[in-house]
């Protein structure tokens, strides 16, 4: 009887609770009212000195497109042989295109027409709403299905959406980056921003030098706390201090394929600091494709990267998996996989920032330019309190306007 007594109580009071959280909890796609009418793709700037941008994800392209469609001199720094950063696709594992990098899109589908600067609120994407129906908890040892309205709470209080027959890359390539790619300088990681006289001197690996008026640095915030970019004069205290504190996890994604779906479209694993869940990522898509993703950040990953070898990683999650369905994951994996491991590459060192989880104050010292030459700009800086890609994106637009007009 009490235990009865208890189930009605938490089913009465937890679609409460996210009602309550709901309203102090304005992030992602719960702050479309955030989202500004218009960005600085909508403006018309008067800027007679050069801007390098160090970055060539989606914050830097975002700005650049801005600085393109005025006629502005620009140049783009990308330490790597490619642009999007953490966006990025794969065509050849499956039946449909695969998001090896973001994936989500945790603000409203209007979002999608700010970026592009669209007005209107119908959007030109056919998207998935992602509203899973078969979920689980794994502890290590026992498998939990979840009652349906959980799947419903947990929808309601964060909805999200995924494309459906395209990815986060090739909405960026399109809209973005096309425009701006020519003036991409790849393979020249910067090293030094030397911002002490009227002129930044940008230094990158091979020993070139660059000239600016102004610089926009979108590296991510892993590259930014292991300082591999060295300032001069050096950053201020407080704003070290604020980078310093940032929750920036290490982690990896990877893509597993099946010849049969065993699996349910989510399964959430108790861990003690990050995330690991495995996932559908054909859920929703017309696909005959069975593929499994996997999501690990956090101190969890270290048990991981101790096994040294990718395959190793591979044959650690299919025994875990056999755990949990009695040996189908082994009998039905085809053997191929993609592992995209972004704590281990020297660009990027970890994986997303959650600014709802970070200190005002910190979010306000990171948006402070240096000396008024040198901004920044990526998810973490976003002022319109979106999440992932458009946050980057709108912090690009963001921080170009406040450059272009001298803001402080």
């Amino acid at each position: 009887m009490l235990m009865k007594l208890r189930k009605a109580i938490i089913f009465l009071v937890f679609p409460l609770l996210i009602t309550s959280l709901s309203g102090c909890l304005k992030w992602a796609a719960r702050a479309v009212n955030k989202l500004p009418e218009e960005t600085a793709l909508h403006k018309t700037y008067n800027y007679d000195g050069k801007v390098v941008i160090v970055g060539a994800g989606a914050s830097g392209l975002a700005a650049a497109k801005v600085l393109e469609q005025n006629n502005i001199d620009y140049l783009i720094l990308e330490a790597t042989n490619r642009y999007g950063g953490r966006l990025k696709k794969d065509t050849t594992l499956a039946d449909f295109p695969i998001d090896i990098g973001a994936e989500w899109i945790h603000s409203a589908p209007i979002v999608l027409n700010v970026l592009k600067g669209k007005k209107g609120k119908q959007i030109e994407e056919e998207l998935i709403p992602y509203k899973l129906e078969n979920t689980a908890n794994w502890d290590g040892e026992k498998y939990k299905v979840n009652p349906q309205w959980k799947n419903k709470a947990a929808y309601s209080f964060m909805p999200e959406s995924k494309f459906k027959n395209s990815t986060w890359y090739d909405f960026f390539h399109k809209n973005i980056a096309q425009a701006v790619k020519h003036k991409i300088k790849y393979n020249s990681p910067v090293t030094e921003i030397n911002h002490s006289d009227s002129k930044v001197i940008i230094k990158i690996e091979n020993g070139e030098i660059y000239e600016a008026d102004k610089v926009l640095v979108t590296a991510s915030v892993g590259v930014l706390k292991s300082n591999l970019i060295k300032f001069i004069p050096a950053m201020n205290f407080e704003k070290k201090k604020a980078i310093e504190e940032l929750s920036f996890h290490q982690g990896f994604k990877v893509v597993m394929k099946f010849s049969e779906k065993f699996y349910p479209d989510a399964i959430n694993c108790k861990v003690k600091n990050g995330e690991k869940v495995f996932y559908d990522i054909a859920f929703g898509k017309n696909a005959q494709a069975n593929v499994l993703g996997f999501l690990c950040t956090g101190k969890e990953t270290l048990n991981y990267y101790a096994l040294n070898t990718e395959q190793k990683i591979i044959n650690a999650l299919i025994e875990e998996l056999d755990k949990m369905f009695d040996g189908q994951a082994s009998a039905t994996y085809t053997g191929d996989f993609i592992l995209e491991n972004w704590g281990k590459h020297k660009y990027t060192q970890g994986t997303w920032t959650q600014a709802f989880q970070e200190k005002k104050s910190h979010l306000k010292t990171l948006n402070q330019p240096i000396n008024n030459k040198i901004y920044f700009a990526g998810e973490i800086y976003d002022p319109y309190r979106q999440m992932g890609v458009p946050g980057a994106i709108l912090s690009g637009y963001y921080s170009i306007d406040r450059l272009l007009n001298d803001e402080k």
